[in-house]
């Protein structure tokens, strides 16, 4: 997947290079955050319109509510962070990662992770509508209860991901390495291939209550 350059934006010419603390103002319209470390930056229900983060670390934050909208982000460390109900249309997130960070009830909209690492995000009740995981690290990703519609994960390797009563519809999970905690209906709607259905058809079994056993009875 071909992902955007910070040139390649077309807000990129209007960008303002940002000084001071991430919670200095509530409303961010295209501004460049670049090689900065926010520490326990507060910021609930700030509002970010084609704006770029490149080389920044966000720790500790608490931004429940936040709304970002055409945001670019390549090489950004989110550690700890409650992004709690956020709201993100047309983002692209880029070799970054993701540690810790609260995540649920936000809705995601047209957003592209590409090459990134998400470790025990939370993602509780979330809704996710065309979002793309191409080639990333999911690991102990909790999505219980959340909505993913057309979806995909191209080459992602998901470990330990928890689908539990997710609803899916048109989600592609084909070519992704899954690791994964299921019910019953957790892929209905899902496009898996025929070699994922071989490896999740004794873990789809055992959610249906079905009993596989090779030995023939004693008589």
């Amino acid at each position: 997947m071909k992902v955007p350059e910070l040139a390649d934006l077309p807000f990129a010419a209007a960008l303002t290079r940002h000084d001071g603390d991430l919670d200095a103002e509530l409303d961010y319209d295209t501004v460049l955050f670049e090689r900065a470390e926010f520490d326990d930056p507060q910021g609930p229900n700030a509002r970010f319109l084609d704006c770029a983060f490149r080389q920044v670390s966000i720790s500790d934050g608490r931004m429940p509510r936040a709304s970002l909208r055409g945001v670019w982000l390549r090489d950004v460390r989110f550690t700890g962070t409650l992004l709690a109900e956020s709201g993100w249309q047309d983002v692209t997130v880029i070799g970054s990662s993701l540690a810790g960070v609260q995540l649920f009830g936000a809705e995601l909209r047209r957003v592209v992770f590409s090459g990134c690492k998400l470790d025990s995000v939370n993602l509780r009740a979330a809704r996710l509508t065309g979002v793309t995981f191409d080639r990333c690290v999911l690991r102990d990703v909790d999505c219980g209860g959340a909505t993913l519609t057309r979806c995909a994960f191209p080459g992602s390797e998901l470990t330990r991901v928890d689908f539990s009563k997710v609803r899916m519809e048109q989600t592609d999970l084909r070519g992704a390495s899954l690791g994964i905690v299921i019910d019953s209906d957790s892929l209905r709607g899902a496009i898996i291939s025929s070699a994922q259905l071989a490896i999740a058809a004794p873990v789809l079994a055992e959610t249906l209550g079905i009993v596989v056993d090779d030995d023939l009875p004693v008589s």
